[in-house]
This record gives C-alpha cells, structure tokens and sequence, in this order.
C-alpha cells in the first residue's frame, strides 16, 4: 500500500518583487533587519537566530529566486538587481526607513552593495564570514558563462539527478561547513530535490565572479554611509595556515569598510547554524543594545 506524504505547510508568504513571486517570512517586531544567506541556501537556515532576534527585531528573511521556496527569475544574478531586490522587498513589506542589512558569505556582496547604492536605507551591516576577493577579474564574457551553466543545469535536470541527490549533496555541504550535528529541516528534502532550486544554485555559483567584480567597480566611486559595520569571521579552533589567513583576510576587509572585527567560535563557515548566538548578539551590538538584551552566550 502506497503511502501519500503530506505536503508541508508554506512558513511565509509570497510577495511578487521585480516580477518574481518570493518566499519571505517576516517575525518580531521593532527596527527591521534582513538576513541573507550565502550560496544556495533558504529562508530557514536562519531559523535559530531568527527565533534569539525577533523579540528585538523584526526580521525578515527571504529566499532569493529560485531558492528555497521563490520562483525563478528570468535572468541570472547579477550584484545590482541582488542589492536592489532588498530594498524593493522591503517597500513592498511597507518598511521604508533604515534597515539592518546581515550577509552571509556570497550575500556579503549584496549587502555592502545594498549599502553603496541605497545609503539613505542602511542602518548598519553586518558581514557574517563574508565572501572577498582581492583582485576579481573574470575571464569569460559573462553572457557565455551564463549560457554555459543553463545548459549544464538542463542536463542535470534532464538526468534527474537534483530529485536523486540533491537533499544528500546538500546534508554533505552543511556538515563539511559546520563544526556541530544539526538535524536535517523538513524543507531540505522538499527544496533542494527540484530543478529550479539546482538552476538557481549553479546561476549563483557561475555568477559569483562577476559579483565579485561589479562590487570591486562599486568601492570607489559609492561609499559607505555613515553606519556601524560588523565582519564576523568563523573560527573552528584549527591552526591551519589557511584558516589563519582568512580570519586576517576577514579582518582586513573590516578594515577597509571601517567596521568592527568579531570572532564566532567554534563555527563552520555556517555561523548561523553553529553559533546563532553570536550572530544574533552582533546585529544588536550594531545599535548599543547587544549587552541589555536577552541573547545568550552559549554555555
């Protein structure tokens, strides 16, 4: 006798921003902040420090398109309509002051572009193991590369391999990326077995250097705002050459933007999983008000 699987109940909402239905998900209450997660990942690897800020927050998450649960867009990715996405989210979210803006990883570009282009909608940055790249200098034009990944993405999904290992190549990432044992979300399974989700994620990954690139173009001629920054680098307590120099490349990147340099440890590369604490207490800390309010250390 087959067995019929229920489908899971929708956690947020779709809002159509720049012609593309996305999932958000909105909690909390008080100044908004938006989380941002990096490559390929969803609206509920954000669950645990979503859950410490919203009694001080409204927080608003979103998947970008193609992830988790939003549409596809008819474009690939690029920086601009990356940064400009998150203000046009939150104007359709009827958030139209200053908003805390917290990017992790590959959203690290989107964020302190959001901050260079919008800088009358930034109330702060946080940079959460941000991605950097010293000198970006892609060396295909980037309409080849694009086209190149949509085929490849086709004939992965023509060979049915997102249904067959999407989920497990997913579960392999989180564990290589983290230094804890974290049970699998009910959406893994869900989202990443589809091809929209694949397509979405081969986009971002091809796109990457081009990002890289149009924020290096961004730097001199947009700056800053006047807000508090925060880099959070991940440490997970190895002495590796390689791990040493990227906390001093993250401490260098917060430097160059001004801003506070902090350490989350023990984490992975997915600090929001290991250490939602410490994610949490940085967005707080941007404003003066990480040291009164209820965010635990972890014991």
């Amino acid at each position: 006798m087959s067995r019929t699987l229920r489908p899971l109940p929708t956690p947020g909402r779709f809002l159509r921003v720049d012609g593309v239905p996305l999932h958000v998900l909105t909690e909390g209450r008080g100044p908004v902040c938006v989380l941002s997660g990096g490559l390929g990942m969803a609206w509920f690897d954000w669950d645990a420090v979503a859950a410490l800020l919203a009694p001080h927050r409204t927080v608003v998450r979103f998947d970008r398109p193609g992830l988790g649960l939003s549409a596809p867009a008819p474009e690939p990715p690029t920086l601009a309509a990356e940064a400009d996405r998150i203000v046009h989210l939150l104007d359709a979210l009827g958030h139209f002051g200053p908003a805390t803006v917290v990017g992790h990883s590959l959203a690290g570009f989107h964020a302190e572009a959001f901050a260079r282009r919008h800088p009358d909608r930034c109330a702060g940055l946080l940079l959460v193991d941000a991605s950097i790249e010293d000198n970006p200098r892609p060396r295909l034009p980037r309409a080849l590369r694009t086209a190149w990944a949509g085929g490849v993405a086709g004939a992965l999904s023509a060979a049915g391999l997102p249904r067959a290992l999407g989920p497990a190549a997913r579960r392999l990432i989180g564990r290589a990326s983290t230094v804890g044992t974290h049970p699998p979300h009910p959406w893994e399974r869900a989202g990443y077995r589809t091809s929209r989700v694949a397509r979405a994620c081969v986009l971002e990954n091809t796109t990457y250097p081009y990002q890289a690139a149009e924020l290096a173009a961004l730097r001199p001629d947009h700056p800053l705002p006047a807000v508090p920054v925060t880099v959070l680098a991940a440490y997970d307590g190895s002495e590796t050459a390689g791990r040493l120099r990227w906390l001093e490349r993250q401490r260098g990147l917060a430097a160059e933007l001004g801003g506070r340099f902090a350490v989350a440890a023990p984490a992975g590369h997915l600090v929001m999983a290991d250490v939602p604490e410490s994610v949490a207490r940085a967005v707080l800390d941007l404003s003066g008000t990480g040291h009164d309010a209820t965010v635990a250390d972890r014991p």
